[in-house]
């Protein structure tokens, strides 16, 4: 009863949703077939989010521009590449999702223009509003014609049509948003034209305005078209972004001339904004990653909420239902989008309906399985969720007999691993050699920022015990122990260790963990020996907690390996650091640590840190001993997680999944 206003109706222009929850557009990269239609797989994929009480079903953007920039029909789905194809395939989709009470808009996008991402469309002559350069490439791109605009908006209007046709209950528009090509040509900084399209905020606007009424003209007054908008662009300067509490001109769209916009976007006939800040050049705003805080758009949702009568929809990180109840009943926006954490846990809805909050697997903002993805390998995944977009080829897998399985290790391999054979009936017993399920989740969730992944190792130990596994903490397992165990199948996912190595004053060399984990004090001035994604965020943390930090790494840059898969995840923490005082030195080896000095050698020369400890961060080791001593004693033995090869919380859980449900 408490998220009951959560659950109730809201109108979008002239449909009802049952709900206040919406699943905010995500890429749908690996989702489309190669006429330009969804896949099976992206079928399933949003059916199961309809499954699981969303409300409301925003697809990821699909283009349909067969003019200006033509595409890879099989990159996404594409309403104009083969109509026929589109109205099948959506229409199986829809029908499908409308079985649960949802609603399900198509976004259609706009173009790319500065912001092509070539690993995902190719090399495409890139276009923008006037001659600016690329966002990614070392390009100047080309001014786009009137006619193409134009072309531009007639196919908006041939692609809604179909939309329409195919059953989808409305059409979001992808967008004056993130600075996609119709939002370059609404921000000033990009768009340098002279004629009708350039200029003043109304002739900005302008092709915003053609798009929804041509829509309106093609499917009706009554056909909802919502519209995906930026407030503010959070630019510093060409490929620069601003951060958190930061101070800076704003050389993009600043929140006055976005609320102006808001209001003349309603006024165009937008039957909802879907509300959100920043631009590629600051897309660590558009895609925040864990180093934000929760719930980032809802101070601007609530200024664009008092300026416009069509309904606010907000995302940022919105996946605590007590933020997002107290958003709506504040007036702070009408629907919650959730994006990741749809990716995480299909049914958030469902078990948050039912009371079951605790059931909820946690999104923990990393971009692994999602945003990392869809940029480098052109998939849509999640990193805590191996079924994500991949419903019915990771279906839960029926058992014959049920098997005892023994599992060593309670780390997210190990957890895994035992979820997937108890709901496949399976009979697992877990063994931790700590006080604690998660392994390297607990001091990876140490700094305040990564607090999410101790929520997921506190969900698996609840998954667990619903799910009347037996977990036995505190207990060291021999191999002698497995062989009397007498298991049908034996897991081994007994994780990994940091790598050390001596400099001389060993007694004030520590461990990244060690340091996490508060078992050693770093004192007030500590040198991070290692600059991947471990070290910089025990940087981070440290810097945020008052201490003076080097950050030491003998590569050319800090985390060319080890890094987040996604550049908003890596670009952030990057730009972070030297903005809380963490200062960085690359190219550099330690050499020897002695009264209270630590020696480094660099192209420059032999220096001298002056530092009260120095934390060791430089990888992990494969603890993998006591597998070799099974691996031809036991008849079915598998080895999972960091045990097998150190990697990176996905694949620790998407091998467990694999395995645990084959067996």
């Amino acid at each position: 009863m408490k998220y009951r206003e959560l659950f109730s109706p809201v109108k979008v222009g002239s449909i009802t949703i049952k709900n206040r929850f919406a699943m905010a557009p995500m890429g749908p990269l690996g989702l489309a077939d190669a006429n330009g239609g969804w896949n099976q797989r992206g079928i399933d994929y949003y059916v199961e989010r309809a499954k699981g009480g969303t409300g409301l079903i925003i697809t990821g953007v699909t283009f349909f521009d067969q003019v200006v920039e033509k595409q890879d029909p099989s990159t996404v789905p594409n309403p104009l590449y083969k109509p026929v194809s589109f109205v099948k395939t959506s229409r199986e989709m829809t029908e499908r999702v409308h079985a649960y009470g949802s609603k399900i808009f198509l976004q259609l996008s706009g173009g790319f223009g500065r912001v092509t991402i070539p690993t995902n469309v190719g090399d495409i002559p890139p276009v923008a509003p006037s001659p600016i350069p690329h966002r990614w490439l070392d390009k100047t791109c080309r001014a786009i014609s009137v006619d193409e605009i134009h072309a531009i908006v007639k196919q908006f209007g041939e692609a809604a049509f179909h939309a329409k046709r195919a059953g989808f209950d409305g059409v979001q528009i992808h967008a004056v948003h993130e600075g996609y090509l119709m939002d370059q040509f609404a921000i000033s900084m990009f768009n340098q034209r002279t004629d009708e399209y350039g200029g003043s905020l109304e002739n900005r606007l302008r092709f915003a305005r053609e798009v929804v009424e041509e829509i309106k003209s093609r499917c009706g007054a009554d056909f909802p078209v919502t519209l995906r908008f930026s407030v503010k662009s959070m630019i510093k300067d060409w490929r620069v972004g601003a951060l958190p509490g930061e101070e800076f001109e704003e050389k993009g769209r600043d929140t006055q001339e976005g609320l102006e916009a808001a209001k003349l976007l309603e006024s165009y006939g937008y039957d909802a904004l879907d509300t959100d800040v920043g631009t590629y050049d600051a897309w660590w705003w558009n895609h925040p990653p864990m180093y934000q805080e929760k719930g980032l758009y809802r101070t601007y949702c609530k200024m664009v909420k008092e300026v416009v009568n069509i309904p606010v929809f907000c995302a940022g990180r919105m996946d605590d239902p007590d933020m997002a109840l107290e958003a709506v009943k504040n007036g702070v926006c009408d629907v919650i989008d959730l994006g990741r954490p749809l990716l995480a846990d299909p049914d958030y809805c469902n078990k948050l309906r039912a009371g079951r909050v605790g059931q909820i697997r946690p999104c923990i903002s990393c971009h692994e399985g999602c945003m990392g993805r869809v940029a480098e390998y052109s998939l849509l995944n999640c990193a805590v969720n191996p079924q994500a977009a991949r419903e019915r080829v990771t279906a839960y897998e029926p058992i014959l007999a049920a098997k005892k399985v023994m599992i060593i290790g309670g780390g997210v391999a190990g957890c895994e691993a035992a979820r997937v054979l108890a709901i496949r009936g399976h009979r697992p017993k877990l063994y931790e050699a700590g006080g604690r399920l998660g392994g390297n989740l607990i001091p990876g969730g140490a700094p305040e920022f990564k607090a999410d992944d101790i929520a997921l190792a506190d969900w698996y130990a609840r998954e667990l015990e619903r799910l009347s596994v037996p977990v036995h903490l505190n207990t060291k397992v021999t191999k002698d122990d497995v062989l009397r165990a007498d298991a049908d199948t034996v897991i081994v996912a007994t994780g990994s260790t940091p790598k050390v190595f001596t400099l001389g004053d060993d007694e004030h060399v520590y461990t990244a963990s060690q340091v996490l984990l508060n078992e050693k004090d770093c004192g007030d001035t500590t040198v991070v020996v290692g600059g991947g994604l471990v070290g910089c965020e025990t940087a981070l943390w440290l810097a945020r907690h008052g201490k003076k930090v080097t950050v030491v790494e003998a590569l050319d840059q800090i985390m060319a390996v080890n890094g987040p898969l996604c550049h908003a995840n890596k670009d952030m923490l990057a730009a972070l650091l030297p903005y809380d005082g963490v200062q960085i030195v690359t190219g550099a080896k330690v050499t020897g640590y002695r009264d209270g000095r630590l020696s480094v050698s660099t192209a420059d020369g032999e220096k001298q840190l002056a530092c009260d400890s120095v934390i060791l961060s430089v990888g992990y080791q494969e603890e993998n001993e006591l597998y070799h001593e099974l691996e031809f004693e036991v008849p079915e033995i598998h080895l999972l997680g960091d045990a097998k090869k150190v990697s990176n919380i996905m694949y620790a859980i998407w091998d467990a999944f694999e395995v645990a449900n084959h067996i």
